[in-house]
């Protein structure tokens, strides 16, 4: 689908834990569905999926601060900060009913996170390509080719080197792009997505995420039982990705060992309670809300189902 006319609704700030932090709001009827996104994402990638939600439901997106026009202090950015955040925003929204959470990748962490601190604020969770608790598994795969500038060592410190640059240096060194389908959305969300990406903050943001997402997942699986409430989780393609790291010049070999072990663990949060659903999205990529938005809408359709 394309959208390419209209301008996109302006979004609003609210100070949390003395950050001011951008808020996105869309529709104001229906269930209120919180969408936490992934690491160093902007909600704005999101369009398609809330601009479809909305019709029917109230639609929540936050940057985490650091991101977008959030502030970012010297805070350490874990899952526990943002379970504390989306709570605040919970509070200072005056959303009074249980919310659906939603989390992609390292936003899935926190909504994983999140749900077992408060148990009785979700009526339903939709995990999309979620990290999972167990990350640490991946890093005993034996991926030579792909392990060279993917490693949490690595990506620390290139983050690092971005955040102490001003944004004219970054965008010289990044030279920020778009991906094809980025670029069907509307023109000032194209915009937006290039700004995002040329933020000395994103990257302080993000360094200190990646610092602490081991030790939060060791954190989450020792925390109380997942309370045994309507669970979606969507899992990206697999044949596909090894499909698009081959045409990479990827080792396919590499690609096959990755790709089977984080469809192992993203099919275990089937096993998080007893009313669950795993889904694959055909022909999607990690980035699921990008390539197959429906199947997000169609989910999250499906869990309101099940309590309205």
């Amino acid at each position: 689908m394309i959208f390419k006319k209209g301008v996109s609704k302006i979004s609003q700030f609210l100070t949390i834990n003395q950050n001011k932090v951008e808020i996105l709001q869309k529709g104001e009827n229906g269930t209120p569905i919180i969408i936490l996104t992934g690491m160093g994402c902007s909600f704005d990638e999101w369009y398609e999926v809330t601009e479809s939600l909305s019709k029917s439901n109230r639609v929540i997106m936050f940057h985490r601060p650091g991101l977008g026009a959030s502030e970012i202090r010297d805070e350490v950015r874990n899952t526990q900060t943002v379970v504390n955040e989306v709570s605040e925003m919970i509070l200072l929204l005056k959303l009074s009913e249980p919310v659906v959470l939603v989390g992609h990748s390292y936003g899935g962490l926190c909504v994983q996170h999140f749900v077992k601190e408060h148990p009785k604020k979700v009526a339903g969770i939709v995990l999309v390509d979620s990290t999972s608790v167990d990350l640490r598994v991946l890093d005993d795969l034996d991926l030579p080719v792909l392990n060279k500038g993917s490693t949490d060592e690595f990506w620390m410190e290139k983050c690092h080197s971005y955040s102490q640059m001003k944004r004219e240096e970054l965008s010289e060194v990044i030279n920020p792009s778009l991906t094809e389908k980025q670029k069907l959305l509307p023109n000032d969300i194209q915009q937006r997505l290039i700004n995002f990406q040329i933020n000395p903050s994103l990257y302080k943001a993000m360094h200190s995420e990646i610092s602490n997402w081991k030790r939060d997942g060791d954190i989450i699986k020792n925390l109380a039982v997942y309370p045994d409430i309507p669970l979606i989780i969507i899992g990206r393609d697999k044949e596909h990705n090894i499909r698009l790291g081959t045409m990479e010049g990827l080792p396919e070999w590499e690609l096959r060992l990755f790709e089977e072990k984080w469809q192992e663990l993203i099919m275990n949060q089937v096993n998080l309670t007893s009313n669950s659903k795993f889904i694959i999205a055909q022909e999607a990529s990690h980035s699921i809300h990008m390539d197959r938005p429906d199947i997000i809408v169609q989910s999250i359709d499906k869990i309101n189902s099940l309590f309205n």
